[in-house]
């Protein structure tokens, strides 16, 4: 299923709102991986990591299971084990400017436990897993602590933006 997000909004004549293209694909383990958000969550969780960070986009989000997931951990990462969400990013050759990202693959069965396990909605989480993709699309990263930082604060400041709790915030019961 391919998404082609044009403006809904007029511009100033000149202006434009960047065109994002957006592939979302299903292909969960089985039905009891849970119910994946749909596509037009997943356009607005990327809409909103984007604004103001890049212009005209193009990327894929696959859902999966926990065998495709883990297969690809193991193969690009060598960790073989399932993880919440895999980002690919599209690295251009010298020269060439394209509005592809990249793409990014989420496990359906592992966001669910961690929302479970962590006390939040279900929702929220997935949201966080698009947001969090989607940053590393962008270049951000986390393997240093000062990065780290910085893309959390991204993260929490879109989440805000969009409704969501702060999902490094530890649960008080």
């Amino acid at each position: 299923m391919t998404i082609t997000t044009w403006p809904k909004r007029r511009r100033k004549k000149g202006q434009r709102s960047p065109v994002i293209e957006l592939d979302v694909q299903y292909a969960p383990d089985s039905e009891s991986d849970g119910e994946p958000p749909s596509p037009g969550l997943i356009e607005r969780w990327v809409k909103a990591a984007l604004h103001g960070r890049r212009g005209d986009a193009e990327l894929a989000i696959r859902i999966v299971g926990k065998e495709e997931i883990q297969q690809l951990n193991r193969t690009y990462r060598h960790k073989d084990a399932p993880t919440n969400v895999l980002s690919f990013p599209f690295d251009a050759p010298p020269g060439v400017e394209l509005p592809m990202l990249g793409d990014i693959a989420i496990c359906a069965p592992v966001v669910r436990a961690e929302a479970l396990a962590q006390g939040k909605a279900i929702d929220a989480h997935w949201a966080h897993m698009v947001v969090h993709g989607v940053l590393h699309l962008l270049g951000y990263d986390h393997i240093v602590d000062a990065d780290a930082q910085v893309m959390e604060a991204l993260e929490v400041e879109i989440l805000a933006g969009l409704g969501y709790a702060d999902p490094y915030a530890v649960a008080v019961n």
